[in-house]
């Protein structure tokens, strides 16, 4: 009996000098990639960006468990328990309810786009900064005289056409719209691409199981493991370990060197199939580039033309990214974990873009805005920092900018 629990004891410190020495190897691994010492907290957080991570900070629900479908923009968010957000309004967005009637008592500004404009704006309830609301309120008198109200219809992972049709389906409720975007865009610009501009992206398969076993590539990899990692991390034992970190890490890299992931041949009709590009111009980088940029004009020139035809004031805002414009901090590189978008390509989408003014849009660029901006502002590969009271240096200048150029476009006068 004795040698028996003796094994057994044997056994379990051999189990624990093994995982002790597994997770030792992995701290000094990433010691020497990092150059520095990294927490697995920390680590963990990167798998995520903060857009996702945010939503659910504090609870033990997980993002998907936030999201809703919707008939027309594909997912949004709901307020119901137990994983419901706090501050959801009527139509699965976040703070201020959309009007049916526009009010007469406030200049209504509708801002469309992906997770950046939802940030701006506000997206966390009050009493969050609404950084465009106030920078506007506080240094500009509306068209109308009334007080502005900056209305959120952004989202994380949303893109064109989810802002033209959000804003088709308000046109009447609101007096202006801006569109900030551009990253969430540019995704489907690179040269391997093989659906359209409007393939809507991985948020939709987990609110419709019906088509979640098609290939949605690096996207969907990196959300699946985004949120395995979240479980982890949550994990009192295990979002602390640095191997456990290297797990997941591995099993996404292996993820993405195989075919796993393709849709069944078998199949006839898929999303790949309904927003497949011409078979002959697939591989052809000049070619796909020219078909999503003229998609992603023609989107932006439908808001355009349903905005005149319901007297609505326009801007168009191409939003900043970390690999051009700016000086990155070591932070910031790491922060952004090897996602940051391909400049070139971004740039050439947002010069396409801005010949949009040609046909008399205001369209601007803020690519430039964090160019003489020495300090770490980027959270990750895309948004900004925030505090623990969701105020940001990065989104209060990035308000001031586009109330500057607002009152170009709008003739708006100062206080």
């Amino acid at each position: 009996m004795k040698q028996r629990i003796f094994g057994w004891i044997s056994v379990l410190v051999g189990i624990v000098l093994a995982l002790g020495a597994i997770e030792l190897t992995a701290i000094v691994w990433l010691y020497l990639e990092e150059g520095r010492y990294v927490s697995a907290e920390e680590l963990f957080q990167r798998t995520q960006n903060t857009y996702v991570r945010d939503a659910t900070r504090g609870t033990n629900c997980r993002y998907v468990d936030t999201l809703y479908p919707h008939p027309y923009l594909a997912f949004v968010h709901h307020g119901n328990p137990p994983c419901g957000l706090p501050n959801i309004n009527n139509i699965g967005l976040l703070n201020t309810d959309f009007p049916t009637v526009k009010p007469t008592d406030r200049y209504v500004v509708l801002v469309v786009g992906g997770s950046v404009s939802s940030q701006l704006v506000q997206n966390w309830p009050a009493p969050a900064p609404r950084f465009l609301e106030e920078e506007l309120n506080k240094r500009f008198v509306s068209p109308n005289g009334k007080p502005f109200l900056v209305l959120n219809g952004g989202d994380g992972a949303w893109k064109e056409p989810q802002s033209f049709i959000l804003f088709s389906m308000y046109a009447t409720s609101v007096d202006a719209v801006i569109a900030l975007d551009g990253y969430n865009e540019h995704y489907m610009f690179r040269h391997y691409t093989e659906e359209r501009l409007e393939r809507p992206l991985s948020n939709f398969t987990d609110v419709n199981p019906f088509v979640a076993d098609e290939n949605f590539g690096d996207a969907a990899i990196g959300w699946v493991m985004g949120r395995i990692a979240g479980t982890l991390a949550r994990m009192p034992l295990l979002g602390h370990s640095h191997a456990a970190y290297m797990i997941v890490r591995g099993i996404e890299a292996a993820a993405k060197g195989k075919d796993v992931f393709k849709a069944d041949k078998n199949k006839k009709t898929t999303l790949t199939s309904i927003f497949a590009l011409p078979a002959d111009i697939k591989g052809n980088g000049d070619k796909v580039f020219a078909i999503q940029l003229a998609l992603y004009q023609k989107y932006t020139r439908a808001i355009e033309a349903v905005a005149k035809d319901n007297d609505v004031k326009t801007a168009y805002f191409l939003q900043p990214v970390p690999s051009w414009g700016k000086t990155l901090t070591e932070e910031e590189k790491r922060a952004a974990g090897g996602n940051l978008a391909d400049p070139v390509l971004y740039r050439r989408m947002v010069e396409g873009m801005l010949t949009l003014r040609d046909r008399g849009m205001a369209v601007f660029d803020l690519g430039d805005m964090l160019k003489d901006v020495p300090e770490t502002i980027y959270a990750d590969d895309i948004h900004f920092i925030r505090d623990s009271k969701g105020d940001s240096k990065g989104y209060r200048m990035m308000a001031r900018i586009v109330a500057d150029d607002l009152a170009k476009a709008w003739d708006l006068k100062e206080k």
